[in-house]
């Protein structure tokens, strides 16, 4: 059976060319953290996540510091119950980058999200965002979901994959915990 161009492209990107994605990297660490990118680098993913070469759509390219989910210790006076530094930031890295994203562009809502490099400081994530009040957004029959008023700010509810992977809401998270947990479904009165 003959394969298509995704096919390829999704494969290139399993073993991508080192040389070529370290001076990518280069570029982009000397550029601003949120850039906006005139089209997807890894258009078969975004693809896969809805994106469509249309007007209303946006893709930014969001780059963040790795490391320090740790709470930094509190330095100035607290009792000892506040001084909290045990607990990690349970949000993803990808989850953080959408965020961001959608703090700079805030007209915007985020579609979805995907990874596409990371070097020993930086992770680099590409943004898909969405402009829910373009005509060519509110006529599409796939997309018009996003402008109803029960999506705004999706991102920041973690109604995006990454923000539901990160709250436990995934398939393989299901498996392993129950949702809703059983007191809560008796609370519910089943």
């Amino acid at each position: 059976m003959a394969k298509g161009l995704y096919h390829y492209i999704k494969q290139a990107w399993k073993k991508p060319d080192a040389a070529t994605l370290r001076e990518r990297m280069v570029e982009w660490r000397e550029s601003d953290a949120i850039v906006e990118v005139d089209k997807p680098l890894r258009l078969d993913r975004a693809r896969a996540l809805g994106y469509k070469d249309k007007k209303g759509f946006f893709v930014a390219r969001v780059r963040l510091k790795r490391g320090g989910h740790k709470r930094t210790r509190p330095n100035k006076g607290r009792r000892s119950k506040r001084l909290h530094i045990r607990k990690n930031l349970k949000m993803s890295y990808q989850w953080i980058a959408e965020q961001r994203a959608a703090n700079k562009y805030g007209n915007l809502e985020v579609l979805n999200s995907y990874q596409i490099g990371k070097d020993g400081v930086h992770y680099f994530f590409e943004v898909i965002l969405v402009d829910p009040n373009m005509p060519e957004i509110k006529n599409d029959k796939t997309l018009n979901w996003i402008g109803n008023k029960a999506n705004v700010g999706r991102v920041f509810r973690g109604l995006t994959s990454a923000g539901k992977k990160s709250r436990g809401l995934s398939t393989k998270s299901r498996e392993l915990k129950v949702r809703p947990s059983i007191r809560a479904q008796g609370r519910r009165g089943k």
